[in-house]
């Protein structure tokens, strides 16, 4: 079993942290809070994370410095950052929150609905290519004859065993399309149309293997 995806949760106030958590209790992930730039950047280091809520408005390293950071790192640069913060904000803060690579921009009081809606459909992405990446690893190894005899001692084995897990992601990838159709969320179409590429590109090397 995989371990369940993370979230960090950047935000100076408890408040906040404690509503975002409750927000995202029904969802099949882990919330990590980090209360500054400085705490979100220290756990990136050690931590995968799947998404990265984060507040703009906070004191020292506020969320454009701290995203700024995260972008340049290798590890953490296609993590995808989701910016919050209030109503009454200065009115270029989407401008610049899309400019320092965040891929939606959120205002409090925001839509609980809406926000994990978008959350779910991160991180069934993030999950899918967990999956896809460890699916596209046994392929190769089997490729070049790395794998193990199966437990019938016949390596042809594991060949249906790829076959019915990228089935099964197939039919998760038109799930989230569905779903990322009923946020109404265009930031998505990237990320789908990436992995629906690589969907296709593994079917094809294992259809020839077949």
């Amino acid at each position: 079993m995989p371990d369940r995806a993370k979230i960090l949760l950047v935000d100076d106030r408890e408040e906040n942290l404690i509503a975002l958590e409750a927000i995202l209790s029904s969802l099949d992930l882990v919330p990590v809070r980090a209360k500054s730039g400085e705490e979100a950047l220290k756990a990136l280091l050690s931590t995968e994370f799947a998404l990265i809520l984060l507040d703009v408005r906070m004191p020292g390293m506020d969320g454009f410095e701290t995203a700024s950071h995260i972008k340049r790192r290798e590890r953490t640069r296609n993590i995808p950052i989701i910016f919050l913060t209030v109503v009454d904000s200065a009115p270029d803060y989407a401008f610049r929150s899309y400019a320092a690579g965040a891929v939606d921009y959120l205002t409090k009081p925001f839509d609980p609905w809406v926000l994990r809606a978008k959350v779910a459909v991160f991180v069934e992405l993030y999950n899918m290519n967990r999956r896809l990446a460890e699916q596209a690893s046994m392929l190769r190894e089997r490729l070049n004859g790395e794998l193990p005899p199966g437990r019938d001692g016949d390596q042809a084995a594991v060949l249906p065993e790829l076959s019915r897990r990228l089935t099964a992601v197939e039919e998760e990838l038109t799930r989230v399309r569905e779903a990322a159709r009923t946020t109404d969320d265009p930031t998505l179409t990237g990320s789908l149309s990436d992995l629906t590429d690589r969907l296709k590109h593994l079917r094809a090397g294992l259809d020839a293997l077949s």
